[in-house]
């Protein structure tokens, strides 16, 4: 059995097939001596291994050993059971990554929007507790300023004269601040704000269509709308709270 390249097992009546190179990756493991019939617990039947364990928790075993990481799915939760199958199969290394179940467990990550709609200006402000999200839609908002005809403010759509950037007011790594609308006049002319908000490639000036777009991006991005309130009746501020599961990266050796 020591010259076979594939190797078949059979773990709690569950069928995998791999090399025996990637048996070996860990020379000390008892996976690697059944290789050399030298472990009495593996039973050579019809040219499969057989073992009577957990044929689930070993798939996690086996993507341990071909790819050296350890990447659970967010609904997981028998880490001690999968630990104490790691022991057994001697693979330390992998119960060692185990052992730290906190840096394993999926996030809970919370983000907030808040809109107000003042006369002809709509302001925004993005609160998320995970830095990097807030940062990556960051990148994907971009508000344009431009002067506009009073005649035309209200369309949703730019004038041909040129737009340009604006960045984004960031207060914190956790909150990025935009607004969107006209600014001010100058005779008749009003200084207009549109965002586009990636991978919609609209210039919105209306604070209503802005807010739907931000709020449908959050959704499709794998956020879950849980709960709206007014803030302030005065100020017009609503509040949209989202939630989602973020996963771990995978622990790597």
């Amino acid at each position: 059995m020591s010259n076979r390249e594939v190797v078949i097992l059979s773990v709690g009546g569950v069928r995998f097939v791999t090399r025996a190179s990637t048996l070996r990756r860990f020379p000390e493991s008892r996976l690697a001596r059944m290789l050399n019939d030298d472990d009495q617990e593996f039973k050579l039947v019809n040219g499969e291994f057989f073992v009577d364990r957990d044929g689930t928790l070993f798939s996690y075993i086996m993507d341990f050993l071909r790819t050296l990481q350890v990447s659970l799915p967010t609904d997981f939760s028998d880490y001690q059971r999968l630990r104490r199958e790691a022991e057994f199969y001697g693979l330390y290394p992998l119960g060692d990554l185990l052992s730290q179940e906190h840096l394993l467990k999926p996030r809970l990550e919370i983000l907030e929007v808040r809109f107000s709609l003042q006369e002809l200006q709509a302001f925004f402000r993005v609160f998320g507790s995970c830095s990097t999200t807030v940062e990556a839609l960051a990148e994907r908002i971009t508000v344009f300023t431009g002067q506009q005809c009073s005649q035309s403010w209200s369309s949703p759509f730019p004038s041909h004269k040129p737009l340009a950037p604006l960045p984004l007011e960031r207060p914190s790594h956790h909150d990025v601040v935009f607004q969107c609308g006209t600014d001010y006049s100058a005779g008749d002319q009003f200084v207009a704000r549109y965002v586009s908000i990636k991978p919609d490639d609209r210039k919105l000036i209306n604070g209503t269509n802005v807010l739907g777009l931000l709020l449908d991006t959050l959704l499709k991005d794998g956020f879950r709308l849980i709960s709206t309130r007014t803030v302030s009746h005065e100020e017009k501020v609503e509040c949209y709270s989202f939630e989602r599961m973020q996963s771990p990266a995978g622990l790597t050796i």
